[in-house]
């Protein structure tokens, strides 16, 4: 099965307002196991880059003057996410809002709705009530998104690359057998990446205090409760 992680940077939140794309990153996935294959590109949006864009993405319009339009790269990113391959996307609904606004806008077809699955919805079913962002996600799993100082497409597909495998149940690459593949280049933009191992085991989340409130709860059970007979 193959999946492709993706992330968009943008000018601003809506399309409909004249807001564009500025990069888009996207890591490939065999049966849940990165292949090494990657997709990045800066794209110039034609418009002036707001302030509070430029300070969210650190993307100004210097840099994005001699970066190609979405219409030069848009079929080398079509080739890259192929006809079939299901998108994971943090917030689905805003980047595929933005992809299929480019895409009409050079005349190419839309991308599928169903073909996006959203993390955050997943983090929500996974963990009611609690933060979905993908800072909170890298913190919940001890994922090091130090690098993280602002938003950037490739990094954030990355690190939710990570997150995606442990939302799922952890990567177990022994107990799959991935097809063998070719890291062959979709274009100048696609580049080798794989997750690094964590360096250190993740820290125990039971805390002291859960640890006694829990001690006080078995007390309440009597003597046949059967946390006693494993304590």
């Amino acid at each position: 099965m193959r999946e492709i992680v993706l992330d968009t940077e943008t000018t601003g939140f809506e399309p409909a307002e004249g807001h564009r794309i500025v990069e888009i990153g996207a890591i490939e996935l065999v049966n849940h196991i990165p292949t090494g294959r990657t997709y990045h590109q800066y794209i110039n949006p034609e418009r002036a880059m707001p302030a509070e864009a430029f300070a969210v993405h650190g993307l100004g319009d210097d840099f994005l003057r001699d970066k190609p339009r979405f219409l030069d790269i848009a079929d080398a990113f079509l080739e890259f996410i192929g006809a079939d391959a299901r998108l994971v996307i943090h917030n689905a609904s805003f980047d595929m809002k933005f992809l299929n606004a480019e895409l009409g806008w050079v005349e190419r077809p839309p991308i599928p709705g169903d073909r996006a699955l959203d993390t955050v919805a997943l983090a929500r079913r996974k963990f009611p009530g609690s933060p979905a962002s993908l800072d909170a996600l890298c913190r919940r799993f001890g994922i090091d998104n130090s690098a993280r100082e602002k938003h950037g497409a490739l990094l954030d597909s990355e690190l939710l690359a990570e997150v995606y495998l442990e939302l799922i149940g952890g990567r177990q690459p022994d107990l799959v057998l991935a097809p063998a593949m070719e890291r062959t280049a979709v274009s100048d933009s696609v580049t080798a990446w794989r997750t690094a191992p964590r360096p250190t085991k993740l820290p125990p989340r039971l805390t002291d205090a859960e640890r006694a409130a829990h001690a006080r709860f078995v007390e309440t059970l009597g003597e046949g409760a059967i946390w006693r007979r494993y304590s």
